[in-house]
């Protein structure tokens, strides 16, 4: 069977990926899982929380997103990531700006973050049509929470709005187009809303946050479909409640993009238990963080969507993102 583009489907990763982890260990409390978004170690005092992550699709701020990216994954156990590796694989004919740019914008990141870079590898690599660069970050914290940890009537909160980092990924293919000159602006500055590392933090300080996961591949629904098979639970969502913004909204009429399906770094899923929804909007207030009640968690191991005029589909599998199908098709990534 021949692949699609983007991460594996569930069924090949629990086939293939999950159960190939080596020598066991009693030192692993949390071990990989479709829908988990890091590894979490037993140290004699506390956890050491782990997640790697590539950015692939995309030549421009490619360090900027690798920090992001994992830092996120870490960020959903409410916890800061304070140190990190990075493997940075260079096409050939790559020049000395091309670096340069590369590791300062990786270096800014992690400094706005309060990560600190430790080491790992660089080299140009034969057969690339643009860099490739993966991140691992670290946490050392005394308690975490997982995707996996919802309850039955928890509701599902989601800070910000849909498909924000495909947003910025498809602007410039949007404005090729005919999307207007101000919406590609705006939809370009996306970019800086894609950390989730501070609304993370302070919505596991609330201590009614029982999961979170990030909105990546495959976007929102990918997100909510991946937190039900983590929590073993049924998940109603309200298509209707999902925040959609508006230059979201015209980038993907104009390239025939579902928003709900598109990237979505920066965009966060909380499970808060039932009743203290305020509480977390409240918290995270004072970053200026919009949080949205957009379904509940109950018993069964279905996710359904209930769409507008009442109707529900079921989400069988993890989406492939949008994304990954205009690239295919309009050659947006410029190297």
């Amino acid at each position: 069977m021949k692949l699609s583009l983007g991460k594996l489907p569930p069924a090949l990763l629990t086939r293939y990926i999950l159960d190939m982890t080596g020598a066991p260990s009693e030192e692993l409390v949390v071990r990989p899982g479709v829908g988990l978004d890091f590894g979490v170690v037993k140290l004699r005092s506390g956890f050491l929380i782990v997640s790697s992550d590539p950015v692939t699709g995309i030549a421009r701020n490619a360090g900027r997103h690798a920090v992001v990216v994992s830092a996120n994954d870490v960020a959903t156990s409410g916890n800061r990531a304070s140190f990190m590796q990075s493997v940075i694989l260079l096409p050939e004919r790559v020049d000395e700006g091309t670096v340069k740019e590369l590791t300062s914008k990786m270096a800014d990141t992690a400094q706005r973050l309060g990560i600190t870079i430790i080491g790992g590898h660089t080299e140009v690599t034969p057969g690339l049509a643009r860099p490739i660069v993966m991140t691992t970050a670290f946490a050392i914290a005394p308690s975490f929470v997982t995707a996996g940890g919802a309850k039955v009537g928890d509701t599902l909160m989601m800070t910000k709005s849909a498909g924000i980092e495909g947003t910025a990924i498809l602007a410039e293919e949007a404005a090729r187009r005919g999307a207007s000159p101000a919406t590609v602006r705006r939809a370009s500055r996306f970019l800086e809303r894609m950390s989730i590392v501070d609304e993370a933090e302070k919505a596991f300080e609330t201590g009614f946050v029982h999961a979170m996961h990030d909105c990546t591949e495959g976007g929102v629904l990918g997100a909510v479909y991946e937190m039900g098979v983590a929590s073993h639970l049924g998940l109603e969502v309200d298509e209707r409640e999902i925040p959609v913004a508006g230059e979201t909204r015209a980038v993907c009429a104009v390239l025939g993009v579902d928003p709900l399906r598109l990237m979505g770094s920066g965009a966060l899923l909380i499970a808060a238990e039932g009743g203290t929804e305020e509480a977390v909007r409240s918290a995270l207030a004072p970053l200026g963080t919009p949080v949205t009640s957009i379904g509940r968690f109950r018993k069964g191991g279905r996710t359904l969507i209930q769409k507008k005029g009442g109707r529900r589909t079921l989400i069988r599998d993890s989406p492939t993102d949008e994304l990954w199908r205009v690239e295919g098709t309009a050659h947006l990534v410029s190297t």
